[in-house]
């Protein structure tokens, strides 16, 4: 063995039992600006002869059964959900639709999440579909109240039972040990409800997002993106703008710039 080779032993015996971590460098910065994809063309734009229904709801709906037939899109039905503190501070995540009507745009989680604990300080969120095969995102902004129990119960039990299980399991962005936790008392639960039904939790439940903004977004190559965006007016004899069109009820819509 060389010096410098008994020399490093010696100095890793100082130091403890094993030779020191590596220690990795910085990251380089990267520069995503040449990532750049080719979306519609201007024949293909969206122009508001094209809307299937002066009702935002309506629209949605197409656009959600085309999204829903476009077999490279894994889930059309997942969103990214918006909530915001009391005092400003925004968080998101993905969330599943599990329903919309006229009424709103429904979805269930746990109450005591961080989310369920800024909608219940701070009941406005907004959710935003992207449907990237199709070149197309919606953005849905509103207030938000929780389901009746009655509601959230009939969807609980009408889950998968790994479902409702895991629902119970987790008190959802709570801190645990590991893993290991959560297999545990998932197996104890397993066996605890083997032979009966597994009651919903008190802390798990539904929310409906009842819309005030449902804006429609198209993507262009050219980046003059098509945007038609509907407002819900509380008072349907307010004055609008020059550039504002009557839709069903009380929405009007109007054409933004990219």
């Amino acid at each position: 063995m060389g010096y410098a080779a008994r020399r490093g032993l010696r100095v890793w015996a100082w130091l403890g039992s094993r030779p020191p971590r590596r220690v990795l460098a910085p990251a380089a910065a990267m520069d995503l600006g040449p990532l750049r994809k080719s979306y519609r063309g201007d024949e293909e734009a969206f122009e508001e002869k094209h809307l299937a229904s002066f009702d935002p709801i309506k629209q949605f709906a197409m656009w959600f059964e085309e999204a829903m037939r476009c077999p490279s899109i894994g889930e059309a039905n997942a969103m990214c959900l918006a909530t915001c503190t009391r005092d400003g501070r925004p968080s998101a995540r993905m969330v599943l639709l599990k329903g919309f009507s006229q009424d709103g745009f429904r979805f269930f989680t746990n109450h005591e999440s961080r989310k369920g604990k800024e909608l219940d300080s701070n009941p406005l969120a907004s959710v935003v579909f992207y449907w990237e095969p199709l070149n197309r995102q919606v953005r849905i902004e509103g207030s938000v109240e929780r389901l009746p129990e009655e509601e959230s119960e009939h969807y609980f039990h009408s889950r998968p039972r790994s479902s409702q299980i895991g629902a119970v399991v987790s008190r959802q962005s709570t801190v645990i040990p590991d893993r290991e936790y959560l297999r545990k008392k998932n197996t104890e639960l397993e066996e605890l409800y083997r032979e009966g039904t597994v009651p919903k939790p008190a802390y798990w439940g539904g929310y409906i997002l009842k819309p005030d903004v449902v804006e429609f977004w198209q993507g262009q190559t050219n980046r003059l993106h098509d945007r038609i965006v509907f407002r819900h007016l509380r008072d349907a004899t307010a004055p609008t703008g020059l550039m504002t069109h009557k839709g069903e009820g009380n929405w009007v819509y109007e054409r933004l710039a990219p």
